[in-house]
């Protein structure tokens, strides 16, 4: 990627507010009942339509999500079906498809049917991901992101922080998301809600530039570092310090529940600081 150059990148919700499993940072699981918009199968014109305004706003990214711990037959046969309508329509831009746990059989299936990059967090560290999770376990993530490697998908992973974990469970992360040298990094910092167990974030505006700096040196200069959730909450006015400690994307408009900030608003910031929006997907 050139010089000054920011990748930008949008979420699409596809299935919203049904899952089963019972992390306690995710406003989707249905057992704590948090005031969320919940929805089965969004329709596949809508989508296609959401990209198509995604991308006028710049998104060279552009991500499939669907709430629940995984893959099944359904889901596969409508994220691929999303995928192709996008791909038939919506040219020049990178579909990423995350929708948790996959086989390497699901994930090449993705792949075939037009998805380029599959997104799985890591969330935290191995040690502490029995304390914000308890239905799966951290080394199901961890499986699912070497199967995306496997099938050559590339890889996007990152986690939350700001969750109640230790500056050694920070580290631990880091270098587990390292080892697995993704092409994409999203670094989100957890954006509470009331409904959710994990009431507060231990996490401040230093700390949070700290992370970007430690993601940047272990991932190298050549791969994608965004700053995606709970941007708006630490870096509000004082973005400049993200892109300088080395981040070099970013998520544009709404999260998967939260509201983000308006596309145009991101795009006067970066041009303010001195920034140009990334035309290509290519990071050298």
């Amino acid at each position: 990627m050139k010089q000054k150059q920011i990748f930008l990148c949008a979420i699409n919700n596809i299935l919203s507010g049904t899952c089963q499993e019972d992390c306690k940072f995710c406003t989707q699981s249905v057992r704590y009942h948090a005031n969320i918009e919940r929805y089965n199968y969004k329709n596949i014109e809508q989508i296609v339509s959401e990209a198509k305004a995604a991308k006028a706003n710049g998104a060279l990214g552009y991500c499939l999500v669907t709430a629940g711990k995984g893959l099944d037959d359904k889901k596969v046969d409508f994220v691929a079906r999303a995928a192709q309508a996008v791909k038939a329509e919506v040219k020049d831009l990178n579909l990423i498809a995350c929708n948790g746990t996959a086989t390497k059989e699901q994930l090449t299936y993705l792949q075939k049917h037009g998805i380029d990059s599959y997104n799985h967090n890591l969330e935290t560290s191995e040690r502490y991901y029995a304390d914000i999770c308890q239905t799966h376990a951290w080394s199901e993530r961890y499986e699912t992101c070497k199967n995306v490697k496997s099938v050559g998908l590339a890889l996007c992973s990152g986690g939350i922080f700001g969750m109640g974990e230790t500056a050694e469970d920070r580290d631990s992360l880091l270098n587990s998301i390292a080892s697995l040298s993704p092409e994409s990094t999203p670094l989100n910092f957890y954006h509470p809600n009331p409904a959710l167990p994990i009431k507060t974030r231990n996490i401040e505006l230093d700390e949070a530039v700290e992370i970007i700096k430690k993601a940047r040196s272990l991932l190298g200069e050549d791969k994608l570092l965004m700053v995606a959730g709970g941007r708006e909450l630490l870096f509000n006015g004082k973005e400049s310090l993200m892109f300088e400690a080395g981040a070099n994307a970013m998520v544009i408009g709404n999260y998967l529940t939260t509201q983000g900030i308006e596309a145009r608003s991101d795009k006067k910031m970066l041009d303010t600081l001195g920034y140009e929006v990334a035309t290509s997907c290519d990071t050298h």
